[in-house]
């Protein structure tokens, strides 16, 4: 890496900034996208629901896509952690974790997001693999398996009707007592889907493959797939640039995955509750373009 002056930054080497970094590499912008190497889809054996990809490990699906990215030559990459993001006086910079800093007119935030475990022994192992987060990108390999569902309130209700089409053995484990109205909890049992208050202990598997959810009364439930709302982080420190958030903690953009703050954009996971690879690559595309119409319209 030569220079540290460019036209656009790229924070996230995965599906939503290869395909921002693509948009803008067929533009002819000067583009450095950094990676740290870490996204959070690592541990999931197999992506789906994204024509043309269907069944690929992510990693293959992001090394597919970089070769792709690679044969324009106006765009570079950087593997390494950006500790800090702000504004500059001819834009914005990023300062890694070896030191370095670089700047930009224009930057992407492609960063994802960071999901906080609970303190469940066996959750950690399991997510992404038979503990998973989306019944569209998921949900067809363990039709008809016994699952369940790890939420709770409206959410976890909601939660239930989508699960639900695709199978006829579920569970709602609320982990506690549960903040569900009468009515709901009505409702779904006229659906015959179970209610289970008890505190889980831990999650017994085998090599991140769920057998049983083993309760602190001593109790256990034999499953084979569990759905898990949990929360999450902003893998940037949003707050340098002054980005705002949405209520549920996702970069606020709007249309044209503008942030709050001027010249910078934002796409992927950090911005959306539709966590998936054929959304991400969507955002990143548009966000590309849309960056690259801001830069044409200020030179021209």
């Amino acid at each position: 890496m030569q220079s540290k002056n460019f036209d656009v930054i790229v924070i996230g080497g995965s599906y939503s900034g290869l395909s921002a970094g693509m948009a803008l590499g067929r533009s002819l912008r000067n583009v450095l996208i950094i990676d740290e190497g870490k996204p959070c889809n690592r541990q999931t054996p197999h992506s789906h629901n994204f024509i043309t990809h269907d069944g690929k490990t992510p990693k293959e699906i992001t090394e597919l896509a970089k070769k792709d990215v690679e044969k324009y030559e106006s765009v570079q990459f950087c593997d390494g952690k950006v500790i800090r993001v702000g504004k500059h006086i001819d834009g914005f910079y990023a300062e890694l974790s070896s030191g370095d800093t670089l700047y930009a007119k224009k930057m992407i935030l492609a960063s994802g997001v960071k999901d906080i475990m609970p303190e469940i022994p066996g959750f950690a192992e399991c997510w992404g693999i038979s503990v998973i987060h989306c019944p569209y990108c998921h949900g067809y390999e363990v039709r008809n398996e016994v699952t369940g569902i790890l939420a709770d309130g409206d959410m976890a209700y909601e939660f239930s009707k989508l699960v639900f089409n695709l199978t006829k053995e579920l569970t709602l484990f609320t982990n506690g007592k549960t903040t569900l109205s009468s009515e709901q909890i009505e409702k779904l049992k006229q659906n015959k889907i179970h209610l289970n208050e008890d505190e889980i202990k831990s999650i017994e598997h085998e090599n991140g493959y769920t057998q049983k959810v083993i309760f602190t009364n001593g109790k256990t439930i034999s499953l084979k797939a569990l759905y898990a709302k949990i929360p999450f982080e902003q893998n940037i420190n949003i707050l340098d640039l002054g980005c705002e958030l949405t209520e549920h903690g996702f970069i606020k953009v709007d249309f044209m995955q503008r942030t709050s703050v001027s010249g910078v954009f934002a796409c992927g996971d950090n911005t959306t509750m539709m966590r998936s690879v054929a959304n991400a690559v969507a955002q990143g595309n548009f966000a590309g373009a849309m960056v690259n119409k801001e830069l044409s319209e200020e030179a021209f």
